[in-house]
């Protein structure tokens, strides 16, 4: 009886120890990793026979049997996940318990318009598409903010440049609605810093400045000038005269080639036809230019222009006969290039 107790003891020994260097023996995976999807309602024979026909795990029943005694077979969440040939059967049962899916990154570019959002969002293979996909983008902006739920119903300038981590099948919608919360958080704080200006009556306002001074520069020290040459404009009812507003106002219209017949054809954006601000904003600005049309610098210079040399630069100037040189000497610098 005694060897017959000491043979069992050995035999549930070995067998601990072979069920747990089983347990933690590292995944059959490419160096470069491997993907799988968990649909949901897979059930755990389902997927542990899955990946035994894939060679993914060295003992595929052991490791269901394993995630039914201890509870874990029902807990394991549906997704997109990514194995490493550092995992472990352990390690990634309880990544599946936890959720831990594959993310991707959607980048929104500072002075993208919702057009390229949009566009960029239809072309994202990981995205479901929810937004009408059998019209054109521009089409979908006047009442986006609407479809989404948002204070303002234009689509325009609503959603914060930022890179945004998502798994696959998030909705176009639900990505646009986190872009958004973050840039209405932005321009509450932007607005409570500004300095009260009443030709800035409402956020909107500030919105639609800070989306024109992103589309005029990306040198940061620069913004706060622009918005105080745009401010002080507003100030003697000039017109802005600010080219990104007519090329906005063209929409699909434009090819890159901004001509005096563009500048002279009035529409709701074209700020050299009219005063005062646009109707909606022209790009989905970023923090700094947001504070910068809450915070414009002081001064006296009501024109600038381009330096031309590559440093995206610009000369500031007083009255309009400095600024022709300035155009001139702009001119001159395109011509040596």
């Amino acid at each position: 009886m005694k060897r017959f107790l000491a043979l069992t003891a050995l035999l549930m020994c070995t067998a601990a120890w072979w069920a747990a260097n089983e347990l933690n023996s590292s995944l059959q995976v490419p160096e470069n990793g491997r993907v799988i999807i968990i649909e949901p309602g897979t059930s755990m024979i389902a997927l542990a026979a899955e990946l035994g026909a894939a060679q993914v795990l060295r003992s595929p029943r052991l490791w269901q049997w394993y995630a039914r005694i201890t509870g874990k077979a029902e807990a394991i969440r549906a997704g997109e996940y990514e194995l490493t040939a550092e995992m472990t059967s352990l390690t990634f049962l309880d990544r599946l318990i936890e959720g831990r899916v594959k993310y991707y990154g959607l980048t929104i570019l500072e002075g993208w318009t919702t057009a390229d959002l949009l566009l960029a969002l239809r072309r994202n293979p990981y995205v479901a598409q929810t937004l009408p996909g059998d019209i054109p983008v521009w089409s979908l902006l006047s009442d986006l903010g609407t479809r989404l739920d948002l204070p303002y119903p234009h689509g325009e300038g609503l959603f914060y440049p930022d890179t945004y981590l998502f798994s696959r099948g998030t909705t176009d919608v639900a990505l646009l609605q986190q872009a958004a919360a973050v840039q209405l958080r932005e321009l509450t704080d932007a607005w409570a810093r500004r300095a009260p200006d009443p030709l800035l009556e409402t956020p909107y306002d500030l919105l639609i400045l800070a989306s024109i001074i992103e589309r005029e520069t990306a040198v940061d020290a620069e913004r706060d000038q622009i918005a105080g040459v745009f401010m002080r404009r507003l100030q003697r009812r000039m017109r802005l005269q600010t080219d990104p507003t007519v090329i906005y106002g063209l929409g699909a219209e434009y090819n890159g080639n901004l001509t005096r017949v563009h500048l002279n054809t009035d529409t709701p954006y074209n700020t050299y036809t009219r005063r005062g601000l646009p109707p909606t904003p022209i790009s989905l600005p970023a923090r700094a230019s947001l504070h910068a049309a809450g915070l414009p610098a002081a001064g006296k210079a009501l024109f600038f222009v381009a330096v031309g040399d590559g440093s995206g630069l610009h000369r500031f100037s007083e009255t309009l006969s400095e600024h022709n040189q300035a155009v001139a000497a702009y001119l001159k610098q395109l011509r040596l290039q």
